[in-house]
Formats: structure tokens, sequence, C-alpha cells
């Protein structure tokens, strides 16, 4: 008896690393919890155009938008965890909704294996041309000048594009309307469009747009500038401290055997650090950051820290 569970334990060890090398042998999706068309989809449709190539299965991105990411979030959170379904999530669904929502009909922790970070980008401050305000502090006096007179929009409730502009009226004593979207292409449709006054939206599709002169920079949500937009200043050079900036990762369902999750991160840090694909990035301010499944994990239980201070103090609540 001890001869054939020792021969079944070597052959279950075996038969791990061998569906690893195997996989994937069918379609893999990849859920994104934002519409077509924004960030997180870019990001999703390069991980699939090159992890096709290498692979030569279809990866296919659906869209499952709806509720700052939890819809498209919960699906994946639910998948078999077979390695065939995976999340590219954000700094929303797993820093900042878990702090909003009172109801998450998944628990951020336990039901996902982070697998790594694709990259980080600011967000950057950008109001439609016909707003007076040509820098921070003069959006500011505006502001205070014409209470509840001005709107932005975001992303959806909770997003960290959301989340920077409430950052902005606490620490500034002003007051705006928020219009929650479901993707930065819709943001930038009704900005540009002058339907809403401003944002701080992503810089991956604000900036072309600043670029062609349809809207106008105030500042960027990180530290420090843009590399892209060197001559832009930083929120924090008017508000000290202020920092509100975005990331996207990929994540499987709990439980998606380790070989599978290892493989793909390695395949995402090969992608990720192409020449044509880092170049691809910076052109849209995004920062290529891949890392380990461990180490993005750490990476997360620090930005869940800081994010739930910042929903804390902003008193943002939903169910």
């Amino acid at each position: 008896m001890r001869a054939i569970i020792g021969a079944m334990a070597i052959m279950g060890a075996l038969a791990a690393p061998a569906g690893a090398q195997e996989w994937p042998t069918k379609q893999v999706n990849l859920i994104v919890p934002f519409s077509a068309g924004g960030t997180t989809d870019l990001f999703g449709r390069l991980l699939a155009q090159h992890m096709h190539q290498k692979f030569g299965q279809p990866f296919i991105v659906e869209n499952r938008a709806g509720a700052g990411g939890n819809l498209g979030a919960a699906a994946v959170a639910k998948a078999a965890p077979d390695g065939y379904t995976f999340l590219v999530g954000t700094v929303s669904t797993h820093a900042i909704n878990p702090f909003i929502y009172t109801k998450l009909p998944y628990d951020t922790v336990k039901d996902f294996q982070p697998v790594s970070l694709i990259a980080r980008l600011p967000n950057i401050l950008v109001v439609h041309p016909s707003l007076p305000a040509k820098n921070v502090q003069e959006l500011i006096a505006y502001l205070k000048a014409n209470p509840d007179k001005l709107s932005y929009g975001s992303s959806g409730v909770g997003t960290s594009i959301h989340l920077a502009a409430e950052l902005f009226k606490i620490k500034t004593g002003t007051t705006m309307t928020h219009v929650p979207f479901r993707s930065s292409g819709d943001i930038m449709n009704n900005l540009t469009g002058g339907h809403i006054n401003l944002s701080f939206d992503n810089i991956t599709l604000a900036w072309p747009q600043v670029k062609a002169g349809r809207l106008r920079a105030l500042a960027v949500s990180s530290t420090e500038r843009s590399a892209i937009a060197p001559d832009v200043p930083t929120v924090a050079d008017t508000i000290p401290g202020f920092e509100a900036t975005s990331w996207h990762g990929v994540f499987a369902p709990a439980g998606t055997p380790k070989p599978i999750v290892d493989k793909m991160a390695a395949e995402m840090k090969r992608i990720l650090e192409l020449p044509d694909v880092k170049d691809k990035l910076f052109e849209i301010g995004a920062v290529a950051s891949p890392m380990t499944p461990e180490d993005f994990a750490k990476f997360i239980d620090g930005e869940r820290a800081k994010w739930a201070d910042v929903v804390k103090a902003a008193g943002v609540k939903m169910d």
C-alpha cells in the first residue's frame, strides 16, 4: 500500500509541471472589467496579442464593465482555477473597492492569485479649454468662487480617477459634482465635448488629447513629473504630499496551479521587456513594472493600506 501511495505521490508531483508545460491547450480568456477603449483594455489587448503569438492559442479579451470593475472581477473570482481565465485588474479592483463597497461578491485577498504587475502610470488633471484656469492654483480659486458649479468625470466609483478628485476636494476644501462613466474613453469623449469640465484621468488617453489641443493639462498626480510630459508640473507642487496614481496587473482565480501562474508571470515579464512594448508604454506614459507573483502580492498589501486611508478620509461608501 505504501508503495502505491508513494508512486501516486510521484505521479502527482510530475503531473503539475507537465500541465504547466502543456498549457495553454485551448482558448484563454482575459477579462477586462471596464469598457473597450480604456487604459485597462489597452493593456489587456497588448498582452493578448503577444501571448497568442507565443503560444499559438487564442487569448481573447472580454470586456465586462460595471460597478467600478466589480462585475468583471466577480466573474474571474468564480471562474474555474484551471489557467484559462485571468483578470486584468487595477488599483481600483484590488486596493480601493474593498474599502468602498460594503457588499462585494468576492474577497479580493482570498479569491484571487496575483500573477504580475503590468505597469504603473500617473493620472493627469485635465480641463476643457473653456475653463479659465491655467494652473492648479487658479483651478482652486475658481472652484472656491463657484462651489458645485463644475463637474468631473471618472471611469466609475472607486477608481483611482474618482479618488484622485475626491482627495483633491478634501485637501483644497472645494466641491464638485462627480459624473461616473464606464471607461476612460467615455471620459475623454464627454470632456472634449464639453459635457463635463475636468478629470484626473489616466495619462494614457488624456495626453494625446492635450497634444491635439482639445484639452488643457494642469498637473500630473504622481510625486514626480512624467517623462512624456516633462513640462507639466505635479499637483504636489501646489498641494504638498498629493499623490494618486494608477496601476494595472493580472490576477488568476485562487487555486490556479502555481506552475501555470509562474509561467504566465514569466511570459508577461518577457513581453513587457520587449523594446517595442517598452517604447509603446512610454508613449502612453506608462512604466512597465513586471513582478513575480510573490512580489506582486506584497505590492498589493502596501497599496491596500494606503488607499484604505484615502477612502476613509474621502468618506466614499457604496452598497
